[in-house]
């Protein structure tokens, strides 16, 4: 949009670096968006959307899914990865091709070329939901980078340090965005504060939040 001047604002840059090892990669999902929302769809018909609990007693706000060789699962006995659906007794749907192509592509192009995710936690967010700071470490090896891909409503990313209480940065995701954070950063803290109210033309009144993982 010009400014007062009549000049046009200078293009939002391809990337962006968040820390030593994190990258975001704006709209690098877009090409895949149509082949992620059907696949998607063959997901959450095999293994549905469901509010985890805790260990501490606490309901997610967030609904959760999984797809892959290991599904991310909380309950009171704890967190860890399962490679068996525990709402429906079967092994999680396979990881659709599309998935583990963009994976691969954003984590090559963030300066993981080796990464080959067998986990890919699916995260619903309705206006209202959040996910509070947390690092991913129920992984067996941290050599493997995160890959984050925003579907749907606008969020604020907060990206945090090794310590909680670390300074925080805030980083606006759009519908297509991705997030990769790996080595020096690869245990930093990470959440989404609540979403706000809103409709996306094609996903709705949600946010699909797709976090792949080499868990095994």
């Amino acid at each position: 949009m010009p400014d007062l001047f009549g000049r046009l604002a200078p293009a939002e840059p391809a990337t962006e670096i968040m820390a030593e090892g994190a990258m975001l990669l704006r709209g690098a999902a877009l090409p895949y968006e149509k082949a992620l929302l059907i696949a998607l769809d063959d997901i959450t018909a095999s293994s549905p959307f469901r509010h985890m609990v805790t260990p501490g007693g606490f309901t997610m706000s967030v609904a959760m899914t999984n797809c892959g060789a290991a599904g991310w699962v909380t309950d009171r006995t704890g967190y860890r990865y399962d490679r068996t659906d525990p709402q429906t007794g079967r092994p999680w749907p396979v990881m659709p091709d599309c998935f583990l192509d963009l994976a691969i592509t954003a984590a090559a192009r963030a300066g993981y070329p080796d990464f080959r995710p067998d986990a890919c936690l699916i995260n619903r967010y309705e206006p209202g939901a959040r996910l509070s700071l947390h690092q991913d470490r129920n992984e067996r090896d941290f050599a493997n980078p995160i890959v984050s891909v925003s579907l749907g409503l606008p969020a604020t990313f907060q990206f945090g340090g090794l310590k909680r209480t670390d300074p925080v940065q805030k980083y606006a995701l759009r519908h297509g965005d991705v997030a990769v954070w790996g080595g020096p950063s690869r245990l930093f803290h990470h959440g989404v504060p609540e979403l706000k109210d809103g409709i996306h033309d094609t996903v709705g009144r949600m946010r699909i939040n797709l976090t792949f993982r080499g868990a095994l």
